[in-house]
């Protein structure tokens, strides 16, 4: 084709903008600005006096934050965390399995656990297990104050309050599976096996993901309650260096300090975790 051709081609009119045409601006949040402002000052404000206050003694925290005593009581209060976590998870999913039984006695009895042990504070739980010698002076011969150290009453008082609330999150998530997709696998002919861990957990792990998350963060920092029974954990130890040093504060900040960290860091797991089990979902992110 020539080039005359090509002139020839006749191209689209081009339309003008009518010259009354409104212009777009962007709508100003001066409100938000303003706010954002005073908070950004409140929050510098907040942060010069927490390192600026002497009171602190930040030379202190960062002498003892990774002292061996605070490392020792840090790993016993990790472990026993992941320790009632388990524990927790397993009764927790069997009294899950009760309530969900067309068997009336095993749904009472699961509904009657949940209830009784979700309306005790745990301070009161762990308390009434570290008496128990009161009770029962002696278990098969054995004394009970011999049997039940303050680390085991900590699990077992930790265990049996984290298993109440986790029996309703892994109830809550296997509710949450659609019905239709149980009846499609076995349409299918998958063994009952089969359908709970192809079909159901993957589906219920979008919903208890989350919650379950939520109670492994409060489990550890309700491990700190097992102070009162003397369990050398993070906090405790922390009390035993401020009761011979009389720096309060500085080492409330190491154990602080310590709880935020490893709190952060599951988090980020937690997040993870949700991401992985959202795949294929709109909330995938």
């Amino acid at each position: 084709m020539s080039s005359d051709t090509l002139a020839k081609v006749p191209t689209a009119p081009e339309i003008p903008e009518p010259a009354d045409a409104p212009r777009i601006v962007p709508q100003r949040r001066y409100g938000q600005w303003a706010a954002a402002v005073v908070v950004l000052a409140l929050l510098g404000f907040a942060i010069n006096s927490v390192l600026r206050n002497e009171a602190f003694h930040w030379d202190v925290v960062a002498d003892y934050f990774t002292s061996a005593s605070i490392l020792r009581g840090l790993w016993l209060t990790l472990w026993l965390t992941a320790v009632v976590m388990v524990l927790g998870f397993a009764l927790g999913t069997l009294l899950a399995a009760f309530r969900l039984s067309a068997n009336p006695v095993l749904r009472a009895v699961g509904w009657g656990y949940v209830w009784l042990f979700r309306s005790i504070p745990i301070l009161v739980q762990l308390l009434l297990w570290f008496n128990i010698g009161a009770l029962y002076p002696q278990v098969l011969g054995v004394k009970t104050v011999d049997l039940l150290s303050p680390v085991a009453v900590a699990i077992i008082g930790l265990t049996l309050h984290e298993a109440a609330y986790a029996a309703e999150v892994v109830r809550g998530g296997i509710l949450s599976v659609d019905r239709g997709q149980i009846e499609a696998a076995q349409a299918l002919g998958l063994s009952p096996g089969r359908r709970w861990w192809r079909i159901v957990l993957p589906q219920a792990m979008r919903a208890i993901v989350p919650p379950a998350g939520n109670m492994l963060i409060g489990t550890l920092k309700g491990t700190s309650i097992v102070s009162v029974i003397a369990v050398n954990d993070l906090l405790f130890s922390a009390q035993l260096i401020y009761h011979r040093t009389y720096q309060v504060i500085p080492l409330l900040m190491v154990a602080t300090l310590w709880y935020a960290v490893v709190t952060s860091l599951l988090g980020i797991g937690q997040h993870y975790v949700e991401r992985h089990y959202a795949r294929g979902t709109e909330n995938a992110r």
